[in-house]
């Protein structure tokens, strides 16, 4: 297996990837600030047609900042690079044609009815035939028959798949999400990522910014961004292998379980002790020190140690936590 390309400067640099007739998205050192705050720091991106790309980081990590520059909703400040083949410094008017962006927030008309939405940015698009792809587009997303019915007045998973239907109309080639499942219930986002696999089989390029590893692991392939830095992108299985890392779950009275926690975050060889439900993930890179850092807890009678696999959210925390000595 090839070891994940990751950010230069961070872990290593990029790996060559794909050629350009394979990429949606390609660009290289994109930087942008806002007065004194450096939001973006050389930021380089890879997409290849086709394909989902989770974008994770922290709130505050240049996500939207950095899916706004890809659409050509900002210009950056220097860097260089294409998005659908159009240059992402001098080409943004081509870009917003081809490029469907779903925001954070819902943005849409509440006093407008879901058809009234999507013909309102029909006419915004200029689009040819604009009821017959109204139409088509209710039908393909279900919402046929709500279609009269106000955008203000539904609930979370409605507005997000109207959402999603308005970055459809225009029959772009690449979506850019930002947090789209954010506030939605399970049902609703399972839903929501079934269209989004349908949508990628049929060569429609997605990049997504979310916070839920859940999500994550339904990607094609990743990048986790801190501090306004790529800090690393790679399949889920590269993502998960980025460390070698161990870890130990172990599970008891709650109580129990914090005052543990609180003991094992200043042991030595314990790397970070995070919460999960009922149970706390220890984790190391140092296998044989975190075997005896928890040594004198196995034997407690109300705790159940069991050891397990890291997983992405294992990795993303730990990745951050390294982000920030570094930074220190």
């Amino acid at each position: 297996m090839q070891p994940p390309a990751r950010a230069e400067g961070a872990h290593g640099p990029l790996d060559r990837g794909p050629t350009q007739s394979d990429l949606a998205i390609d660009v290289h050192g994109l930087n942008k600030s806002f007065g004194k705050k450096h939001v973006v720091k050389d930021f380089s991106l890879q997409v290849k047609r086709g394909e989902i790309y989770g974008f994770l980081g922290p709130n505050g990590s240049g996500k939207t900042t950095s899916i706004r520059m890809l659409c050509g909703l900002l210009k950056p400040d220097s860097g260089s690079g294409k998005c659908l083949g159009h240059d992402v410094l001098t080409e943004t008017a081509a870009i917003k044609r081809e490029v469907g962006y779903m925001t954070q927030r819902f943005s849409l008309w509440e006093d407008l009815t879901i058809r009234e939405n999507l013909e309102f940015i029909a006419r915004m698009y200029e689009m040819r035939e604009r009821k017959q792809a109204v139409s088509a587009t209710l039908k393909e997303l279900g919402l046929e028959g709500r279609r009269d019915q106000l955008a203000g007045t539904l609930s979370g998973g409605w507005k997000q798949r109207l959402a999603l239907a308005s970055c459809m109309l225009h029959n772009p080639k690449l979506l850019l999400l930002d947090e789209p499942t954010a506030g939605v219930d399970p049902a609703a986002r399972r839903d929501f990522w079934e269209e989004i696999h349908e949508l990628a089989a049929q060569g429609i390029s997605v990049l997504v910014a979310t916070h839920y590893t859940d999500e994550a692991e339904r990607c094609h392939r990743l990048a986790y961004i801190a501090y306004g830095k790529l800090l690393a992108t790679g399949t889920p299985d590269e993502i998960l292998h980025l460390f070698k890392l161990s870890t130990w779950e172990v599970s008891g009275p709650p109580p129990k379980l914090a005052g543990l926690a609180g003991k094992m975050k200043s042991r030595a060889g314990v790397a970070h002790v995070t919460a999960f439900g009922n149970t706390l993930h220890v984790t190391s890179e140092d296998e044989a020190a975190l075997e005896r850092a928890i040594a004198e807890f196995r034997d407690d009678p109300e705790l159940r140690w069991l050891k397990s696999q890291a997983g992405l959210e294992d990795v993303f925390i730990h990745l951050m936590e390294k982000v920030e000595d570094d930074t220190q």
